[in-house]
């Protein structure tokens, strides 16, 4: 039997919660211990720091960034940031890289490694491998005096005054640190291949910044039979079957080479109704149309056609092209469909 068991029918006598105020104390330490882990850093951008990025600049492979427990997880976050930021990098499991997945690793690539005491056992084992293959070596380390930070070609020393930890033993201001230097490295090289909003749309094409930047008008709109349009001399009633029968609250009036001439929506039917002196289902619908309607070309951003909307406050919109004839129409719920808004 368990001798730590209670016997049947015993319960465990709970340890009464702290008070609401210990609890807000404890996280305040953690965020200011963690700040002040932060600001340090600053004044560690120096020549190093530059040298880390030069020598990924220089990089004709990729970088791969290995450590163990907390360390590997900051360099698993470390290696998706910079790959999602033009510069190519995954994760190797310093443990399983001397278990064959070292064959992983190129002469072409840079090794990033994260030791916060630089004596990883796992981490120095394959260094002498590394070494052999020429590989440069950046370490991430809180010990410049360790094995792990005397072996490679730059340091990049992320040591901390205190953890926030109280028991001074669990990684939590280290790690961070570890990873805001990570962010400085993956954002200075951003910025120093040119890396722009539509390059990050690329590699985020399912996210919501992808789906902005890349889903075009001509992706999302209507065409061929399903655009609501009518000849210039169509009634009033023969418009309103035709909205009805697309579905996108407007239609547009053509003439007979597909241009545009207007637009008749529910505003305008809205006004038509509110004057006596139209004839419901008799009038020319070229009569009752908005001549100067908004427009958008099949080749811009879905996110353009949002903005639009938005601006003058309407739900629909033509398309055209660079003639005035019409090519496609879309409404705001398209663009809600394509999680575009």
């Amino acid at each position: 039997m368990n001798a730590n068991a209670l016997p049947v029918g015993a319960t465990a006598e709970l340890r009464p919660h702290p008070a609401s105020d210990a609890l807000t104390r404890s996280a305040h330490t953690v965020i200011a211990t963690e700040a002040t882990a932060i600001r340090a850093l600053e004044s560690r951008i120096d020549g190093e720091f530059v040298r880390a990025c030069r020598l990924i600049l220089d990089c004709q492979g990729r970088v791969v960034v290995t450590g163990m427990g907390k360390s590997g997880h900051i360099a698993r976050k470390i290696a998706a940031t910079l790959a999602s930021t033009g510069t190519p990098a995954f994760f190797v499991h310093p443990g399983e890289a001397s278990h064959g997945d070292l064959g992983m690793i190129t002469r072409e690539d840079v090794l990033l490694a994260l030791s916060y005491s630089g004596e990883t056992e796992e981490l120095l084992t394959i260094l002498p491998l590394i070494k052999r293959l020429g590989i440069p070596l950046i370490a991430m380390t809180g010990r410049p005096d360790s094995a792990l930070a005397r072996a490679c070609d730059v340091n990049l020393d992320v040591s901390v005054s205190a953890e926030a930890c109280p028991l001074g033993l669990a990684p939590t201001a280290s790690t961070t640190a570890a990873l805001v230097m990570g962010d400085a490295l993956a954002i200075a090289l951003l910025e120093a291949h040119g890396f722009t909003a539509e390059d990050f749309a690329l590699s985020h094409p399912a996210g919501a910044l992808g789906r902005r930047l890349l889903l075009r008008i001509d992706d999302v709109m209507h065409t061929g039979d399903s655009i609501p349009q009518v000849p210039a001399g169509a009634t009033l009633t023969e418009a309103l079957m035709e909205m009805s029968r697309k579905g996108l609250g407007m239609t547009a009036i053509v003439d007979d080479r597909q241009r545009l001439l207007g637009v008749f929506t529910d505003g305008d039917l809205r006004r038509a109704l509110d004057d006596d002196g139209v004839d419901m289902r008799g009038a020319p619908v070229a009569d009752l149309m908005t001549r100067t309607p908004k427009t958008i070309g099949p080749d811009k951003l879905a996110a353009e056609a949002a903005q639009l909307m938005d601006a003058y406050k309407i739900h629909a919109l033509i398309v055209v092209d660079e003639g005035r004839r019409v090519v496609g129409a879309l409404n705001i719920h398209d663009l809600m469909r394509s999680r575009v808004v």
